[in-house]
């Protein structure tokens, strides 16, 4: 799983209460591809030392792992684990604090990892019965997963690249439209769908970072939907569990989860042959959704659909000059529609088209919300294999220019966060902003009026209540 996925993931369960922690712990292909892909290693050790202990953790005991200098990045392990209500704290005494795994989690964590109970979270394979005996090849789910997937993204750029609704046959059905524009990834404009800036920034993700966007987007959805949220996080998490090429039975699925396989199937993440069908298969998006593997490898769609061609694009397929124009050999429309986002196309050839980055280009996909960091890191990812051999492959030139591009709109860059100010003493105020910096939360700081600004506020929240609970005892 991606760093980028993973943060979207790990802050979407933070959000969550209580209630739904417990019952999605229940299921043990829940809890594994929590503990595995959400965690950061430091909260994996803490887990596991804890995992088969007869009593609870003394928090003097768990201290003495750790230097002086490292209490921060213990202090962010302990308030993920508790903020997922993995961990639990509690005082014996007026001194002595200890930790303890949830019960349920703990459970299911231990079943998980020594295949043991009775649960049929990780799926149930379809017998010869349901199936008939026949199964689908790999490449004909990867096939689904890449036209399926694409479309999405052709719909999101088609518009910005000129390209008339329905000249091109990628349709996307009305339920995934619903969610990019519940999103913001896409609006319609004068009967026209048109991207937004936060569509840009999708676009420019990798595949698995973007699948998670638009599961988050489903997952706010489910109430509207008339879903259960749980079960459809539940689900989510068993699919990134199951086997690429195994098919598997709808016998055990509840309505909500029948429900999602159709609205998965026109997103590319399982493939069904029909509503009837007693099986699905879920597909490469769907199995790489709690792993490090790639989504879709040779994941670009060409006019002439040939696999060559998409290996061709893994490789790299754009070379830039010093003087700004640049040749991509492609004939993807993707790779086109989202060229034309941030270069002036002139000419396009049998596999090839021809362009050049201009101060005009640039502005406009700046103004549109792409930054410099993501044109430089998608045109670098995309270089020719004869520029990856240079470093860095890209004409410094043409990366310093860009940024200047980008400086001379002089934008506004702005910062959702919270401003903590009002401290009691100069003590208690360092003590807090120390906290802040160890976190990797502080934006900015005033020493002289005692206040400073953090992207996220959770966690020094329970910081500090965790200071007045002290003091009142």
């Amino acid at each position: 799983m991606s760093a980028s996925a993973s943060i979207q993931a790990l802050e979407y369960l933070q959000g969550l209460p209580l209630q739904t922690h417990r019952k999605l712990y229940e299921a043990p292909s829940t809890v594994l591809a929590v503990f595995r892909c959400m965690l950061p290693q430091l909260a994996k050790s803490i887990v596991m030392a804890m995992l088969y202990m007869p009593t609870s953790f003394p928090a003097t005991d768990l201290e003495a792992w750790f230097k002086p200098s490292a209490n921060g990045v213990r202090e962010q392990a302990l308030s993920i684990l508790e903020r997922l209500h993995i961990l639990t704290s509690k005082r014996e005494d007026d001194r002595s604090l200890s930790y303890s795994l949830s019960s349920g989690f703990q459970r299911s964590l231990r079943n998980a990892l020594e295949g043991s109970g009775t649960h049929r979270s990780f799926g149930v394979p379809a017998t010869k019965a349901e199936s008939g005996g026949k199964r689908l090849s790999i490449d004909f789910l990867d096939q689904h997963a890449r036209a399926q997937w694409e479309g999405i993204l052709f719909f999101l750029v088609s518009g910005a690249a000129g390209f008339e609704p329905g000249s091109v046959n990628m349709d996307v059905g009305p339920g995934t439209k619903k969610l990019l524009h519940a999103g913001d990834l896409v609006r319609t404009v004068h009967g026209t769908p048109r991207i937004t800036k936060e569509g840009f920034s999708f676009v420019l993700q990798e595949t698995n970072a973007q699948v998670w966007n638009l599961l988050i987007v489903y997952l706010k959805m489910t109430s509207d939907l008339g879903m259960n949220e749980t079960e459809v996080l539940s689900f989510l998490f068993m699919l990134g569990s199951l086997e690429l090429g195994q098919d598997y039975s709808t016998s055990t699925l509840s309505a909500t989860q029948l429900q999602m396989l159709e609205d998965l199937s026109s997103m590319g993440l399982v493939y069904r042959s029909s509503k009837e069908s007693r099986t699905f298969y879920p597909t490469r998006l769907a199995t790489t959704l709690t792993s490090d593997s790639g989504a879709l490898p040779g994941s670009d769609v060409s006019t002439s659909d040939t696999k060559s061609d998409s290996k061709a694009q893994n490789k790299g397929f754009i070379i830039i000059e010093t003087n700004y124009r640049l040749y991509a050999y492609t004939n993807s429309l993707i790779q086109i529609a989202i060229l034309s986002l941030f270069t002036k196309l002139q000419h396009r050839f049998p596999n090839l088209v021809s362009g050049k980055l201009t101060k005009e280009s640039v502005h406009r996909a700046v103004q549109s919300g792409i930054t410099s960091a993501q044109i430089i890191s998608y045109l670098t990812t995309y270089a020719h294999p004869q520029m990856q051999k240079m470093n860095p492959p890209l004409p410094p030139t043409v990366m310093d220019q860009i940024r200047l591009w980008e400086y001379e709109g002089e934008r506004v860059e702005v910062t959702s966060g919270y401003l903590m100010r009002e401290f009691g003493s100069e003590a208690e105020y360092k003590d807090v902003l120390t906290y802040a910096v160890a976190l990797g939360v502080m934006v900015w700081k005033n020493d002289e009026k005692r206040c400073f600004f953090v992207s996220h506020v959770e966690q020094i929240s329970g910081y500090l209540k965790k200071k007045k609970d002290a003091k009142g005892r």
